[in-house]
């Protein structure tokens, strides 16, 4: 049973018409479960609420289940939105997936591939996802029918298949792929212009969208907090955006207590009204600055950050109780 479904589809059915989705999706075949999250998101947005979200690295399966232990015994909460990426062992995260939509959470992907011309079957995030990538072999990506292109429209339908399973499945996907793009770190960011990132994002949203059919996807533009960090720094979003055209979400990451305002006010400008999150956190906000920041839809913490170093019992009480933040209700609490 589709529990979540039937959930969201209810929720949305239930708004008023000012609170329907003021943006329908970017695609406009989107199946009616993926348009029945987004209107639910967009109504959570309108009544002032947050839905908690954690991410799951399968690298890191004790940091994860000593998370949800972390938040539990703190708040006596659970996070509602569920985060896997592809990058590693879609199989699994596909098959995880799947269960944790059949309990009733949210499901939200993101995919940490490596360089087009890597072939090893594993991630290797240092040398490959975060290796270099010169720009003359970028040019050559974006070039449609050179060799690093038709190798990067491998790599992209590799991992449709595991994205088609889901939408087999009837499970829409808050979508978040080449996540911090406007950071210098992976070899897919901090290309500016209109042969930078933005042309590879339209480039993935047609191969998604217009061959694989995958309608189950709802868009989410992932950038990181602007920094400037030698050596650690992250451009202003706007550089990187591809455009309202091609992103229903947009979102960013905050990590090492950097709340400023600026990081949520400069997504609520550049989105002109679409749903803005944080795709990703280290440590918590407190409730005084997340209040000021009431357009985020979402907010997920990173496997591992639930240690004290980071995020306190206290801390995580604090936020995972307040009265707007939408946790996940087991079916004997419906």
């Amino acid at each position: 049973m589709k529990r979540v479904f039937f959930l969201i589809l209810a929720l949305a059915l239930a708004a008023p018409a000012v609170c329907r989705a003021q943006y329908p999706p970017v695609n406009p075949n989107a199946t009616s479960e993926a348009r029945a999250l987004l209107a639910s998101l967009y109504k959570s947005v309108s009544e002032g609420k947050i839905i908690s979200a954690l991410h799951h690295n399968q690298l890191q399966l004790p940091n994860y289940l000593n998370d949800l232990d972390r938040i539990e015994d703190a708040s006596g909460e659970i996070p509602m939105i569920w985060g896997g990426d592809l990058a590693w062992d879609a199989a699994q995260v596909v098959r995880i997936a799947k269960h944790e939509y059949d309990r009733g959470h949210i499901i939200t992907l993101m995919w940490h591939v490596n360089r087009p011309f890597d072939r090893t079957p594993r991630v290797d995030f240092r040398n490959q996802t975060q290796g270099e990538f010169t720009d003359a072999q970028w040019q050559e990506l974006v070039t449609e029918g050179t060799r690093m292109n038709r190798m990067w429209t491998e790599q992209v339908d590799s991992i449709a298949v595991y994205l088609k399973q889901l939408k087999d499945m009837h499970i829409p996907v808050l979508w978040r792929p080449y996540h911090e793009m406007n950071g210098e770190w992976f070899w897919w960011g901090w290309r500016k212009g209109p042969d930078g990132f933005t042309k590879l994002w339209k480039m993935l949203y047609h191969r998604l969208v217009d061959v694989h059919h995958l309608d189950n996807l709802i868009w989410v533009w992932n950038a990181n907090a602007p920094r400037d960090i030698p050596g650690d720094t992250a451009m202003s979003y706007e550089l990187f955006y591809p455009g309202n055209d091609y992103v229903d979400v947009l979102a960013t990451d905050v990590y090492n207590r950097d709340w400023r305002q600026s990081h949520h006010d400069q997504l609520v400008e550049l989105g002109q009204g679409k749903l803005i999150a944080l795709g990703e956190l280290g440590s918590l906000p407190t409730p005084e600055q997340l209040a000021g920041m009431d357009k985020f839809a979402w907010f997920m913490i990173w496997t591992g950050f639930t240690a004290d170093r980071y995020n306190t019992l206290d801390d995580l009480r604090a936020i995972f109780t307040l009265p707007n933040v939408v946790n996940y209700k087991k079916p004997n609490n419906r």
